[in-house]
């Protein structure tokens, strides 16, 4: 069950979280205690928050319980972000390098001000452990902070020409309106990422963030404003999961857009760059990976577990940068093994972000949860033993799973599994 009050200029969402499995500990009332001004539902164009027609809901990951409602913007929402971008483009290059700075460190410093109310909502809207969202906010802000600085020394140079009577002066400049769609496993430090790098130097943008978490990159909005960013140079378009597909070609065809920077997935960065092809745009793409970890015999067994845990189950194995196949050496294997269940079942504790002592929140959704559980089973059937784990639990939670001998020829070892999975190849 859950609610929302209004409290002292605060938003409280209150959620009895029951039904789960006792290994998960969620058998207490949780509040959501943000402030008020920090929870925005909206899209924001041009300076200005804009409703839709219509609006999608936003789930805790942990209880399935719905947090917000935020505004389904679709491509008439997009398309006026776009222009509005494109307007406030011709005034925000024209402001010196100084003011810029002085701007973005502005918004870094209430970034840190606010920096555990935004770390809530991160746990709230993605499911990470506080921990790990307080770390996300200092991480998000110091993006800021670094191109805040980095926006005084765009320097231009004076190339050696082939010609006595010509001078090759080399003048940077920025390129214009850029789109960004940013990922839900970072929904604040994805966004800063790459808005600090092109506010800094002039451009304008226009983000799109995941329809699983819209309610982080509001929340930078709304310190945008505060902190004196110009209308019409930072927009957020939410939208839901049936909008995207419209939006995200809208954002990536339109002519007044020069560039696209994506991180997700390799099938949608596929998409994306077809979109950008027709008008040929600058484009940057942060894909999925399937990065292995490899232990050769003469390594040092509690280090190699060590640097396992730590590469895995960050985010629950929700990154683009964690470990997916695990390569082990046949000489250590058994006892890198045995090691490394020994300290899951040591150091990884299932429960709701809020909870002080977890470490593995849920996966995003249940579609996260089905795709790690399919991965799960077609090892299984291909003879792979599972040493720790191995089952979904309710909702969207999913236990950390070891499984040794694996094979080359399981799904899990030519997919990207994006969940708490080591398969162990020796």
């Amino acid at each position: 069950m859950a609610s929302l009050c209004l409290s002292r200029g605060r938003c409280v969402l209150r959620q009895v979280l029951t039904g789960l499995p006792s290994m998960v500990q969620l058998q207490r009332p949780y509040s959501l205690d943000v402030s008020a001004s920090l929870l925005r539902t909206e899209g924001f164009i041009d300076g200005r928050w804009v409703s839709a027609a219509s609006s999608f809901p936003v789930f805790d990951p942990a209880t399935g319980e719905e947090i917000a409602k935020v505004s389904d913007c679709g491509t008439k929402e997009a398309q006026d972000a776009v222009n509005a971008a494109h307007k406030a483009f011709n005034l925000w290059k024209n402001h010196t390098a100084k003011e810029r700075s002085i701007l973005l460190r502005k918004w870094f410093d209430l970034i840190i001000q606010h920096r555990e109310d935004l770390a809530k909502l991160i746990t709230a809207e993605c499911g990470k452990p506080m921990k790990e969202s307080l770390g996300e906010m200092t991480y998000s802000a110091s993006f800021l902070e670094w191109f805040s600085e980095e926006a005084r020394r765009v320097y231009g140079d004076i190339v050696a020409a082939p010609a006595k009577d010509r001078k090759i002066l080399i003048l940077k400049q920025p390129v214009g309106v850029a789109s960004i769609i940013t990922p839900w496993n970072f929904p604040s430090a994805m966004i800063t990422r790459k808005v600090g790098a092109a506010l800094a130097v002039g451009c304008t943008v226009v983000v799109k963030p995941a329809e699983d978490t819209p309610l982080s990159a509001l929340a930078l909005a709304e310190l945008s404003v505060q902190a004196g960013i110009p209308a019409g140079v930072f927009n957020v378009v939410p939208c839901s999961r049936e909008k995207t597909p419209a939006v995200g070609e809208l954002l990536c065809t339109d002519p007044l857009v020069a560039k696209i920077s994506f991180t997700g997935s390799t099938a949608t960065g596929k998409v994306l760059l077809r979109h950008a092809a027709g008008t040929v745009k600058r484009v940057s793409m942060e894909l999925g990976g399937h990065a292995p970890f490899i232990v050769f015999d003469s390594a040092d067994v509690d280090k190699a577990v060590a640097g396992a845990m730590g590469s895995k189950f960050r985010n629950s194995g929700q990154t683009c940068v964690c470990s997916n196949r695990f390569l082990v050496q046949t000489g250590i294997h058994d006892a890198f093994v045995e090691k490394l269940a020994k300290t899951m079942d040591a150091e990884l504790k299932l429960g709701h972000g809020s909870e002080p002592s977890t470490t593995q929140g849920p996966l995003i959704n249940s579609r996260a949860a089905e795709k790690v559980e399919k991965q799960v089973a077609d090892a299984v059937d291909h003879g792979a033993v599972v040493v720790r784990g191995g089952k979904r639990l309710q909702g969207s939670f999913m236990e950390p799973t070891l499984l040794s001998n694996v094979t080359s020829d399981m799904l899990c070892m030519r997919e990207e599994t994006f969940g708490p999975l080591i398969p162990v190849v020796k």
